[in-house]
């Protein structure tokens, strides 16, 4: 809090992933999977999974994960970001499709519960104030929308933006030097939680643990981004075979959690998995 980001207003001019189309529709689809197995909609190729909904993808830089909301079937799509050169981008190739806005996260131009499913992918550790925008996404939300949550976990050993170990765990002035002595950039920006806080920062959701399903059937759920090639198959492997204690063991330093947010109960619709969703928290 209080820290300047004004840096960030261009993210997508520095952090070259952002901007990497490959990847960022690999993201979309692993994404819309994990959708489409809550929801019980589509057949596993990510077509029909968000028929007739109005969709929104909260920091959605050059608009890549949005035009592949709109392939999934979506009646209505909007991307919102303050990157201004990354949306200058998005509206040039998906304007057509996907309506862009200039916004901040916590005062959303979307009257109250009016949109279906909301996509918040990887934006937390970015945003001065995640809890109000939390907050606000709870508003805009229908009673029965579905959110999808990427959130980076403080406790994981490499940071993913600039690939330094232990970043994350380090206070203010400390990670700001690191990242400076290793020529990654002047400042350390993002500001990650753990579990715990995560858990928090969702205290009016009904959330879903996505995480190990995709990890243990990442063929499913177009998971092979997060373990790529013979990493990923082994990783999948191993986790499958573990007990539930042991799995709940590692919660606490996982990288990244796949997390699935309701204004009100409800449960996955989709088939049953070799390791399926848990509940994470309800209000």
């Amino acid at each position: 809090m209080g820290r300047d980001r004004s840096a960030q207003l261009e993210y997508s001019e520095f952090q070259s992933a952002m901007l990497d189309e490959a990847k960022r529709r690999r993201k979309a689809a692993k994404i819309i999977a994990v959708l489409g197995h809550f929801l019980g909609r589509g057949d596993g190729d990510g077509k029909g999974v968000l028929d007739g909904l109005t969709v929104a993808d909260i920091g959605c830089s050059a608009g890549f994960i949005a035009d592949e909301l709109v392939n999934a079937g979506a009646a209505r799509t909007f991307g919102v970001d303050i990157d201004v050169p990354g949306l200058r981008k998005a509206a040039d190739r998906f304007g057509e499709r996907v309506v862009f806005v200039c916004g901040d996260g916590t005062a959303l131009p979307f009257p109250d519960g009016s949109v279906d499913v909301l996509v918040f992918n990887h934006i937390y550790e970015h945003v001065v104030d995640p809890d109000a925008v939390v907050a606000e996404m709870h508003r805009v939300l229908a009673e029965d929308g579905v959110l999808y949550l990427g959130l980076g976990n403080r406790l994981g050993v490499m940071e993913p933006h600039y690939k330094l170990p232990f970043l994350s765990y380090l206070p203010p002035s400390l990670a700001d030097r690191y990242v400076r002595m290793f020529g990654r950039a002047d400042r350390y920006y993002e500001r990650f939680r753990t579990r715990r806080g995560l858990r928090r920062m969702l205290k009016d959701f009904h959330v879903w643990d996505y995480t190990f399903p995709v990890l243990v059937t990442p063929a499913r759920f177009a998971g092979s981004e997060l373990f790529p090639g013979v990493v990923g198959r082994l990783a999948g492997a191993v986790l499958a075979r573990l007990p539930r204690f042991a799995l709940r063991a590692l919660l606490p330093v996982v990288p990244t959690y796949l997390w699935v947010a309701t204004k009100t109960p409800r449960r996955p619709a989709g088939p049953v998995l070799p390791r399926p969703p848990e509940p994470v928290r309800t209000p």
